[in-house]
């Protein structure tokens, strides 16, 4: 009977995740067809995404001046420029032309001990709040797309010569994925 709850769960070890990842993806590929509800052809929806946003991004790309007039109104409005802002700079941070989780950081987190924390510095010094002394280093949580910012001595940060991609699957999986 052992032997059986072992195959069963290494079963289910298998499977999972490959059931989750399809299930994920055919309800965003369903979602998509949904929002464009094109004579119900299946995929239609996620081709016209794409094309749409390669037009959408090519025609940002000549018309910057609009696109800026644009993000001035919107960080002009109460609530929304906080909301607006905050999306706009975690998708810069994860997409745009200058990335800013590409410096991973392994961080001693109190002195006195011998641990530490993978993240990444989004600012090298702090000399905006007059503490030059110290780095920003984001630290991604696990299994969970948030995580904390936290302000730390210099010399408790070592930099990694490792991929940034790679540490952050490995944070982001709790320590699973290989490094």
């Amino acid at each position: 009977m052992k032997k059986i709850l072992g195959y069963f769960l290494r079963g289910l070890l298998i499977l999972a995740p490959i059931a989750l990842t399809v299930y994920i993806l055919f309800a965003f590929f369903h979602w998509l067809d949904a929002i464009f509800d094109i004579n119900g052809i299946p995929g239609l929806g996620l081709a016209v995404m794409v094309v749409l946003l390669t037009v959408l991004g090519f025609i940002g790309s000549q018309v910057r001046p609009f696109i800026v007039l644009g993000e001035r109104i919107l960080n002009r409005l109460p609530v929304i420029n906080i909301l607006y802002s905050s999306i706009k700079d975690i998708f810069d941070a994860l997409l745009g032309e200058e990335q800013k989780f590409n410096c991973p950081v392994l961080v001693k987190v109190f002195a006195q001990t011998e641990c530490y924390k993978l993240g990444f510095v989004t600012q090298d010094t702090m000399q905006a709040i007059n503490r030059p002394d110290l780095t920003a280093v984001y630290f991604p949580d696990s299994y969970n797309f948030s995580g904390e910012l936290l302000l730390v001595p210099r010399e408790n940060v070592t930099f990694l010569d490792l991929p940034s991609s790679q540490v952050m699957k490995f944070v982001v999986s709790g320590g699973v994925a290989k490094l």
